[in-house]
This record gives C-alpha cells, structure tokens and sequence, in this order.
C-alpha cells in the first residue's frame, strides 16, 4: 500500500494492515540522531536509534558553536547511520524523514541535504519536520486516547513555548520566551557557577544535592505574575551573575554556595515554568499538560508538574533531541501526505515556527 492510499487519520490505531519503516535523521543542533521507525499494524516500534553527542566538542565554549557542529554532524552522520542500519535492510526503508527547522541553519543544511542524498539514493520520498512539533509528537508516542485539547510546554534549546494544542496539526502558540530560553539560562548559570556544559543536567545534579527545594538565596521569577504566557529567564541569569560576583572567592567555591544556587537557579526555572502552564490549563479548559524538549529531561520538572496536572511526557532518554522524535513525526507527516519526491523544494528554516 502506497501512501497515497492511506485515508488520513490522526489515530495510529486505527490504520491496519500496514508496515511502513521511516528513518528520521536530526541535525537542528549539536546532537547527531538517526533513527528507524516500524510501524506495524496498531504497533509502532522502534528499530534503531544512535545517537551522536557533541558535548566534548562543546563543553570548553558553555555553549554550541553553529561552525563546530556542522563540522562534527558531516563527520558523524555517515558513521551514525551505518551503525542505525546495522541490522536493517535500506531496501525497507519507504521514507526519510529530516529535521528542516527550527535550529541552527549551518546544521539544519547539512541534515537535509545528507537526508535528500539519502532519498534519492533510495528513491523514496522525503519528509520535512518541524522540530518543535516533533517534540510535542514524542511526548504522544504511547498515548494514543484522546486527550484534546491540551496544552503544551516545549522547553528546547533556544525555545520555551507555550502551545495550545486542538489536534495534532492545530496548534496555536500563546507564549514564549522573550529573550534567553530556560535551556539558555540553565547553560549560562552553570557556566556562571564554573559547572560543565550542558548546564540544565550539571545544575539538576548538584541541586539533588541539597537537602530541601529551599535556599537561603532568593533569586527572581521573571514575568511568573505578568498576564501573558510569555517568558524572560534572562533577568535571572543576570541576578545570579551579580550574586556570584557579590561573593568572595572562598564562598564562590564552595560546594554549598554552588549546591544551594544551582537549586534555586532550577527552583526559580520550574517556578514560572509551571506557574505559567497552570494559568493556561485553567483558562483554555484544559487538562492535559504535554510536555516536551530537552529541560523535559528534568526530574524536579516533571515531578513537580505531575503534582498539579495530568501530565504526559516521553522518558528522559528521549526528551533530548534525537532521530526518534523525527521519525514520530514524518509518520504522522506521512499520513497527511505531507512528503515529497521533488527533493529540491525540500530547504532548511532555521526560523519556522509551528504555528
């Protein structure tokens, strides 16, 4: 059956009597992901999924330099897809599906033109994906009852949103950060607090050191009372830069300065993170929370929101960015017929937006 048969439907349960194999390739960042999905009947499995980090590259910088990571992901891509494919027959494979936006366009362009090589190689069709949406799509993965409409909280990279979600495919965004992302400022408070890049797992580790959510520090919530949904965590890094400067070389190396603030730097994120996803629940009538991106990976997040709210998010290991999450969504994309063999209109948007 060819996808052009296909009756769409939003339901995977329901579309029987199928095989379709999608291989998602990843690139909009520092992580190199290539991954194969099987869709089976009314299951969906995941055949491989390799990932290749970066992070030694990066970690002297604090950060990710767009130049490095292209580098790194033309190096990795050949190597992470011999290793995804190990045991899979290429011949199989009826898709590939790439992230095309958002990201850093450097390695945006080299995932897509790696990903449109591939395709022709194969002579299969391509599938373009929104990488913010193919966040919100993971989190769905195993959660196929109807949960509309809900609200999600994507918090990935240089992105923290707020989307009310209708359906899959309807989306309207209704906050988002205004300067610095909560993934920016965790990485930049780290690096303030002399922690190791990324700094959202560096912080979250020596927050679990201290004993209580409480600190005798006090740092701001930015905008967590202000009307909107949208976000500014980069008053918070400047409050922290100023605090630490404010300390004596001792104190600033200390253990327990460095423990006590990462904690508060985490409790201040999650703070507005949830005061701002409750405001919303509350008024679009929603009970569902969806939540998605790398920060998701934050035990104290989840834990925390899943006090208040019913809250469905993928494990830990996939909340980073990584080819499963691409090929999630170029099934749902395949469905929709939202694919194409005319690879030259097929270009990388370092800016889209999801809605």
């Amino acid at each position: 059956m060819g996808p052009d048969e296909l009756n769409y439907t939003l339901k995977i349960d329901i579309v029987n009597n199928m095989i379709i194999r999608i291989l998602g390739i990843e690139t909009s960042c520092d992580d190199t992901g290539i991954a194969v999905l099987e869709v089976k009947n009314k299951n969906i499995e995941i055949l491989s999924n390799v990932i290749a980090s970066q992070i030694d590259v990066h970690q002297k910088y604090g950060g990710v330099y767009p130049l490095l990571a292209k580098r790194e992901h033309e190096k990795n891509l050949p190597i992470t897809l011999k290793k995804a494919l190990s045991r899979i027959d290429p011949a199989s494979i009826h898709a590939v599906a790439v992230t095309f936006g958002p990201g850093l366009s450097p390695c945006l362009w080299t995932g897509v033109n790696f990903a449109k090589e591939l395709a022709k190689k194969w002579n299969v069709p391509i599938i373009p994906v929104d990488h913010i949406e193919a966040h919100l799509l993971m989190s769905l993965l195993d959660h196929e009852k109807n949960i509309f409409p809900a609200i999600a909280l994507i918090v990935s990279g240089g992105h923290t949103q707020l989307i009310l979600v209708k359906d899959i495919g309807k989306y309207k965004i209704i906050g988002e950060t205004r300067d610095d992302a909560a993934g920016e400022c965790f990485d930049k408070t780290a690096r303030i607090l002399g922690l190791e890049y990324p700094g959202g797992p560096a912080i979250a580790r020596e927050a679990e050191k201290t004993e209580s959510r409480k600190s005798e520090f006090r740092l701001p919530r930015p905008m967590m009372h202000t009307k909107d949904y949208d976000f500014s965590f980069s008053g918070l890094k400047t409050a922290v830069l100023y605090h630490h400067q404010a300390q004596p070389k001792k104190v600033q190396d200390s253990k327990k300065y460095i423990q006590e603030m990462a904690s508060e730097i985490q409790q201040a994120i999650i703070d507005v993170l949830v005061s701002k996803t409750l405001k919303a629940t509350k008024e679009y009538k929603t009970k569902t929370v969806i939540l998605g991106g790398g920060v998701a990976a934050n035990t104290e997040l989840r834990k925390q929101l899943r006090e208040k709210v019913q809250l469905i998010a993928p494990t830990s290991a996939l909340s980073t960015d990584n080819g499963v999450m691409i090929a999630v969504t170029g099934y749902y994309n395949w469905l929709r017929k939202k694919y194409t063999k005319d690879y030259n209109t097929v270009e990388a948007d370092p800016n889209v937006r999801i809605a």
